[in-house]
């Protein structure tokens, strides 16, 4: 269960609260099939080990983010692979409970990016469906538009906080949102909670928008 503190912080009231421990609530929004957000959330889940944060996962889509826009055509391609994984995240939250989010996420992305298996995505889906227990059937929703609605809710509430000339991840706390941060390597122990506490404390200057460098190094998922 999530509360608000007097200062508008949002708390996760957990069972590390009930232990003392009061967990803020973390938002992130992720495309499974984004190696940069898949590096970003391996981050977040050594955060959650050294500092007092619980993640919320919800789904985006770049495929819909994308849409309409003149892309080249490698790019156009990568995108219209993203649908599946998204949609069939989100068949599974509404059938049968938002639990399943994160761990199929976990599941999808270790194969597409840890294993490299960005060729088979019908395949991918399939096992991570297996994996977590759930019905093989759940890979039709793939090439179903039915609950696109409800996908395209989950991407607003997150990308309309930041603004559309973003990708992901997309992170929300205490109020605020920002897009990234992009890393690689992850960072574990301490320091990926220095790294969160400089990434947060950014983020919560009302007058921040961006800092930037070229990228030299290619998603490193150790």
């Amino acid at each position: 269960m999530t509360v608000t503190d007097q200062g508008g912080v949002s708390i996760d009231v957990s069972a590390d609260a009930q232990a003392g421990e009061k967990r803020e609530a973390v938002d992130f929004w992720f495309d499974p099939r984004c190696p940069w957000a898949w590096i970003t959330s391996r981050w977040m889940l050594e955060v959650e080990k050294v500092r007092p944060v619980r993640v919320n996962w919800h789904v985006m889509s770049l495929g819909y983010l994308n849409e309409g826009r003149e892309v080249e055509e490698g790019y156009a391609r990568l995108l219209a692979q993203t649908w599946g994984p998204v949609r069939v995240i989100t068949a599974a939250r509404l059938q049968y409970g938002e639990q399943y989010v994160k761990p199929l996420y976990d599941a999808m992305g270790e194969r597409i990016h840890v294993q490299a298996r960005k060729a088979d995505i019908p395949g991918v889906i399939r096992e991570a469906l297996v994996a977590v227990g759930l019905p093989e059937s759940l890979a039709d929703y793939a090439a179903s538009t039915e609950y696109d609605d409800a996908l395209k809710e989950s991407h607003h509430a997150g990308m309309d906080q930041v603004g559309m000339d973003v990708g992901t991840p997309v992170i929300a706390v205490a109020g605020y949102a920002f897009f990234g941060p992009v890393i690689s390597p992850a960072p574990k122990g301490e320091a990926a909670g220095q790294l969160w506490d400089g990434v947060r404390a950014l983020a919560s200057y009302d007058g921040f928008f961006e800092i930037k460098r070229t990228r030299t190094r290619d998603p490193i998922f150790d």
